[in-house]
């Protein structure tokens, strides 16, 4: 299997990736032009002017968040979905990366789901990949870039994006990098907010750019050259409380974007009847049945060989 390459961020030359070696070595040093990519901390860092900017997302809300996703009634059954479908699509996988991993939640649910030869999570923001560094295997790589310049072409069998891509302005060409990265026959498992209708104060806090028509990211997708493999919402069983809440935060007293949303901090019982609800239409959702409608669009797309 190739092992793909890495790209100079200054030349773009390409080198190829041992079997052995890390995707991005920490100090890596362009073998073409000589170009030494900075380190933090160990952490590569690619996109280096745009660390802890408010780009995308604002990096104080990475508190707030990674204190409240364990348990959490939307979290925890959507890890069992991601997981689930890379586990169904992409057996086979052993390499791969998360785009704008924040803090690790998602990741280290795919670490543990199945082995890999590798796992990598990158984000804009080294204040979101101190806390997935936490969580994460100690084998696990981190760095930090940008999702439109991914340095890297043919590296992963699979590569995520979960809730990342309406912050990005350019959401298609962050799309057209992920397909370059992959191998052929690698996929793409991708999570939007949709329907425009419940855009809110919340989405206006976490940057949004946009919530996706039901069929909008399918169309981005197929676009960038992928094969869909499978597209269904979720949160779709609660569609009509989101609705409401949404409506109502209209109303709320604005909150700023290191604060906690109003639906992060629900009492214990009613968290635990939501997550049944969605563990519920995951199990659903998995043996196949059409939800067309859903606070969120989870799609699983393939490269073609």
């Amino acid at each position: 299997m190739s092992t793909g390459e890495r790209l100079c961020p200054h030349c773009s030359a390409g080198e190829t990736i041992g079997a052995a070696e890390k995707i991005w070595p920490d100090s890596w040093r362009c073998g073409s032009c000589n170009h030494r990519v900075e380190s933090r901390d160990g952490i590569p860092m690619f996109a280096p002017a745009l660390a802890d900017t408010e780009v995308g997302m604002n990096p104080l809300g990475f508190e707030p968040l990674a204190g409240r996703e364990a348990g959490h009634f939307w979290f925890e059954p959507r890890n069992r979905l991601l997981t689930s479908l890379i586990g169904r699509y992409f057996p086979a996988s052993r390499d791969f990366l998360e785009v704008g991993c924040g803090t690790g939640f998602v990741l280290s649910a795919v670490a543990k789901s199945k082995s890999w030869s590798r796992i990598v999570g990158s984000e804009l923001h080294p204040a979101g990949l101190a806390y997935a560094r936490k969580r994460a295997d100690s084998s696990a790589e981190f760095v930090q870039m940008d999702a439109t310049q991914i340095p890297a072409r043919n590296a992963f069998d699979v590569v995520g994006a979960f809730d990342v891509l309406e912050h990005i302005p350019d959401d298609e060409k962050a799309l057209a990098e992920i397909f370059s990265a992959l191998r052929p026959g690698g996929g793409a498992v991708l999570a939007v907010p949709q329907h425009p209708f419940l855009w809110s104060r919340e989405d206006e806090i976490a940057l949004h750019q946009r919530r996706y028509r039901r069929n909008e990211l399918q169309e981005k997708v197929r676009r960038a050259g992928f094969e869909i493999l499978f597209s269904n919402s979720y949160t779709s069983f609660l569609l009509p409380l989101m609705a409401a809440s949404r409506l109502m935060s209209r109303n709320r007293a604005p909150i700023s974007s290191e604060e906690s949303n109003p639906e992060f901090n629900l009492p214990p019982a009613l968290n635990a009847i939501l997550r049944g609800a969605l563990q519920a239409e995951v199990t659903l959702s998995l043996l196949g049945m059409p939800l067309p409608a859903g606070g969120s669009r989870i799609v699983v797309a393939r490269k073609p060989r």
